[in-house]
């Protein structure tokens, strides 16, 4: 387990039941040493009472991405991954907190993230029994996500 699971859990085990958690993910895509490589950014967010300030805990992952016509699909699945295995490494802690897992994917087929959201969908439903939140609805992963993998900060 990482480190910064670790620490999300003991945050989640320290708030009222009142809480709520919210997790995503996001990537971007860069250029290193003539190859594409992802970079992710998964966040657990823990708010505290559901009205008071939060905490934050991040990872951030790079890998080398192997999409040959820069579809993003490979892409943002394993963003849903992340953020579904980090729900999945917190789940035991939460309780009875409101849960959320964000997607940054866009429901509108005019964007490109729309090719994986039926997927996504689904992965999250059989991997935790619960619906998934897309745009404009994920701001765990469309705002807190993005503004970490934009502004890289690795984890310790």
């Amino acid at each position: 387990m990482s480190n910064y699971i670790d620490k999300a859990r003991e945050a989640i085990l320290a708030s009222s039941e009142e809480s709520s958690i919210y997790i995503g993910c996001d990537s971007i895509r860069f250029k290193r040493n003539g190859l594409w490589h992802a970079r992710y950014s998964t966040v657990i967010i823990v708010h505290r009472d559901s009205n008071k300030g939060c905490q934050l805990f991040h990872e951030e992952q790079v890998m080398q991405d192997y999409s040959k016509d820069k579809s993003p699909k490979q892409r943002l699945l394993n963003e849903v991954m992340f953020a579904v295995n980090a729900a999945l490494e917190v789940m035991d802690a939460v309780g009875d907190r409101h849960i959320e897992v964000h997607l940054d994917l866009n429901p509108n087929p005019m964007h490109k993230s729309n090719v994986a959201v039926k997927e996504a969908l689904g992965y999250v439903r059989g991997n935790l029994g619960m619906e998934a939140k897309i745009k404009p609805h994920a701001f765990a992963a469309m705002h807190a996500a993005d503004h970490l993998v934009r502004k890289p900060v690795m984890s310790s």
